[in-house]
């Protein structure tokens, strides 16, 4: 029996016949050499492609959340007559690229996936269990056309943990107390699970139906009026786009009677402003409670809430007292806004226990404890050349008492000539706000006052400290002169006086008090302008066209080695006069249009605070009634 070999592919188009030469031999007898034709003739042939036909399969990667029977994967013939496979995410299978008639068998059956007769994967009719970790299932899937041809492959799905959020109830067990006049269609009590697309069901008992739940809210009503009776709810919550994502948790409903009152308290609502200074140990409150059966001896008292009020607090029988220290200047104070909130359980005897509860609110309040500390070296240097409103440094006060930026800077002495400083009262930023004598004064010695505020309950309660503060005056090399503007243009009308006064120039030396020089570098070479000190004048002559000039005129200071000037531009426009006029006719000078110069300026200004400002204003108004009862006073005598 002739084979073909494992593996092997036949081509019609490359090799169409194959020659093979047979021995054969029997005992004893000769051998014998045949030859044996084998013709290969062009047909359709099914072929499967990788990765579907390699051993580890195509492999598919799905969400566990997937709707049941959703396609996940597809074998697709192709055109050229052999078989491959694609795969795709839920819902985005693609369709048959070419009518072929296939058939497709599933090898093995141990898995819960399906596949049809158009070679689709589906997923579970009862969809994955999300509740898992990844999940691996293995299709081994034969593939044959209607000549008989056939090959062979494999799909690995791969069933990924949902993202989406579970449906999960927080309390898989509770309980709840109604009276026993609930009438029909009140809300009883209201459940909640977490999750997406959250919908609701009672699952037992479903007879006889005492409450009916709303799907959405998962609001509980009663259907009838309740009697004494005692009911226990299985509740289901299930995600209505995936009905397999659900949980159950159980109500127990008791019915009370009218006659089962709970005990009663006095204060109903407790509330309590301590400082914190307060030692543990002290009693806050005291409740009173009674009991309308009469055991008032068998109450017993819990304090429930948060942790932190649990381990701020304690219960002593009826009292509340305070467990540990209440430090108002801690970040966990300020985390819960300086106030405890909590909840004391009075519970009574008898079955069903019988409960009140008392709302606790206890206001912690500040306790102006410590005094405001100064820093470290403050030594801060400037300029000798410092202008009004320069900044010198910042005073960083620190105070342990809450809350940490109540400090109010104040400067001993004030501002004078000798003390050329103030300081803001909020920031502590320290400015100069005069000249700076450099001459008499190296350096400056100040005393910045530190006071707290908005530490303690009684605005009275403040404490300081006195902080020395040194501001050294740093030399400042002679600089160039600043003259304003810098480039002038002007318009004058020749005269017939020998001179006429043209501009002054505004120029200031660095540093101040510098005496200054000018002097015109270009534009005089006929020698019509003249300089005396910083006023420009011009020589009147027998002009007969208007002229323009362009003047350059250098100023400078000190007459060192290393000169320092500043250029000033003048552009004049002269007109001769077409008339004569007496020589006491006062020169007309016009300036032309140009660009506005926009000079910014920035002025230290003293915006008092909004206390002072009441209290100024409070002040004025009694002053005003106090002079017109004194007016009125003198007027009737």
């Amino acid at each position: 029996q002739v084979t073909l070999r494992a593996g092997a592919e036949l081509d019609a188009r490359r090799v169409n016949q194959y020659t093979l030469t047979l021995w054969a031999a029997c005992p004893g007898e000769d051998e014998v050499e045949e030859r044996l034709f084998v013709r290969v003739t062009a047909g359709q042939v099914l072929h499967c492609d990788a990765p579907f036909a390699s051993a580890e399969g195509d492999v598919v990667r799905v969400p566990a959340d997937v709707a049941p029977r959703t396609p996940l994967y597809a074998v697709l013939p192709q055109p050229l007559g052999g078989l491959t496979v694609s795969g795709s995410c839920p819902g985005g299978v693609p369709t048959l690229l070419l009518p072929v008639s296939l058939q497709f068998r599933l090898q093995n059956h141990d898995t819960p996936l399906m596949l049809t007769r158009r070679g689709l994967v589906l997923a579970p009719a009862g969809g994955f269990d999300p509740s898992k970790d990844t999940q691996t299932f293995r299709l081994d899937i034969e593939v044959m056309d209607r000549h008989g041809h056939n090959c062979s492959g494999a799909v690995r799905v791969e069933v990924l943990p949902s993202r989406r959020p579970r449906v999960t109830f927080l309390e898989p067990q509770w309980a709840v107390t109604v009276p026993e006049s609930t009438g029909p269609l009140e809300v009883v009590t209201r459940v909640h699970a977490s999750g997406d697309n959250v919908r609701y069901a009672i699952l037992a008992p479903m007879a006889p139906a005492l409450f009916t739940i709303d799907e959405v809210t998962g609001e509980i009503r009663s259907t009838r009026r309740l009697e004494v009776a005692h009911a226990r709810l299985l509740v289901r919550a299930y995600n209505a786009l995936h009905p397999t994502d659900h949980a159950t948790a159980t109500l127990n409903v008791t019915v009370q009677g009218t006659d089962r009152r709970a005990p009663s308290c006095v204060p109903a609502i407790a509330m309590s402003q301590v400082p914190e200074t307060l030692s543990p140990g002290s009693t806050l409150v005291t409740l009173r409670c009674t009991d309308p059966a009469g055991t008032e001896g068998h109450l017993r008292y819990a304090l429930e809430g948060p942790l932190a009020s649990r381990s701020h607090f304690r219960m002593e029988g009826p009292r509340l007292q305070i467990n540990t220290t209440l430090d108002y200047d801690s970040e966990a104070m300020a985390a819960v806004g300086f106030q405890f909130t909590a909840t004391i359980v009075v519970t009574a005897g008898g079955q069903p226990p019988r409960s009140t509860q008392v709302p606790v609110l206890v206001t912690v309040t500040p306790v102006n404890e410590f005094t405001p500390a100064c820093p470290n070296g403050a030594i801060f240097t400037v300029p000798e050349t410092a202008a009004f409103g320069s900044a010198v440094g910042r005073v960083a006060g620190t105070d342990r008492d809450y809350p940490p930026e109540s400090l109010e800077y104040s400067l001993e002495g004030g501002t004078s000539p000798v003390q050329p400083f103030s300081i803001d009262t909020r920031t502590g930023e320290i400015r100069v706000v005069g000249p700076l004598d450099a001459q008499r004064h190296r350096s400056y010695r100040l005393t910045v006052r530190l006071t707290d505020t908005r530490n303690d309950l009684d605005p009275a309660r403040r404490r300081s400290r006195l902080c020395d503060v040194a501001v050294r005056l740093q030399a400042v090399p002679d600089q160039a002169p600043v003259c304003t503007p810098e480039v002038q243009e002007l318009r004058i009308a020749a005269g017939l006086g020998s001179r006429q006064p043209v501009t002054r120039l505004a120029c200031q030396g660095r540093p101040e008090g510098t005496t200054l020089a000018y002097a015109i570098t270009g534009g005089n070479e006929d020698r019509r302008f003249q300089l005396e000190g910083n006023t420009l004048f011009y020589l009147p002559d027998d002009l007969a066209e208007p002229c323009t000039f362009v003047l350059l005129v250098e100023v400078w200071g000190s007459p060192g080695a290393l000169r320092r000037s500043t250029v000033v531009a003048l552009v004049v426009h002269v007109t001769p006069r077409s008339t004569p006029v007496p020589p006491s006719t006062t020169t007309r000078r016009t300036t032309l249009q140009k660009e506005p110069l926009v000079i910014t300026r920035t002025e230290a200004v003293w915006h008092p605070p909004a206390w002072f400002v009441a209290v100024l204003t409070i002040s004025g108004a009694l002053l005003l009634a106090a002079l017109g009862c004194l007016a009125r006073s003198l007027l009737s005598r």
